[in-house]
């Protein structure tokens, strides 16, 4: 795949490939794949603050929990965008979904796939994200690229996804978001 049109079109007629489970979850949540409408297509990512509770200083999409307010989980993956960075949610074209994560944070994750125009001027939350980057669409889709360990935590094996991206390191949760996206794809 070389191409954005070859990769909408692969999105879209793959079925989505079963997520990676960790534990039961009770919790909706939602992320934002922005994927960049460029000549060579990138994927927009955040570094979360390192002043937050939980998943301080990780690279993330933007995303977050569902409120009552939303009336669907794209509904959620679109206003945590804006809130994080900036991303007016008329400016993503949804094209759908990848299957639910389970997080170990409790939360189901659903990972909303949208294209977004290259001229927007995004803006860090500066209370929720440190830094905001790009990463080569295709680089981060290339299977040869994706790393993993095995874990046991509290017992249980756990598969844990890395994806180097120059001085960036993308793992966990993250990282199984693209690795799962990269298997529907191939």
């Amino acid at each position: 795949m070389t191409c954005l049109t070859d990769f909408i079109r692969d999105f879209q007629l793959n079925v989505p490939v079963a997520g990676v489970s960790f534990s039961q979850q009770d919790k909706s949540a939602a992320v934002l794949l922005p994927i960049v409408c460029k000549q060579q297509p990138t994927l927009l990512l955040t570094r979360r603050a390192t002043t937050l509770r939980s998943h301080a200083g990780q690279v993330a999409f933007p995303g977050g929990a569902a409120d009552a307010t939303d009336a669907s989980l794209i509904d959620t993956a679109l206003r945590e965008a804006f809130e994080e960075v900036a991303i007016p949610p008329n400016q993503v074209q949804v094209l759908g979904q990848l299957s639910p994560m389970n997080s170990l944070g409790g939360y189901q994750v659903t990972p909303i796939v949208g294209l977004i125009p290259s001229g927007i001027d995004y803006h860090a939350n500066d209370a929720e994200v440190d830094d905001i980057f790009e990463v080569p669409l295709f680089d981060a889709l290339s299977l040869h690229q994706h790393k993993y360990i095995d874990i046991i935590r509290f017992g249980t094996r756990r598969r844990v996804f890395f994806y180097w991206y120059k001085n960036r390191m993308i793992w966990g949760l993250t990282a199984a978001i693209l690795h799962q996206l990269a298997l529907q794809l191939n």
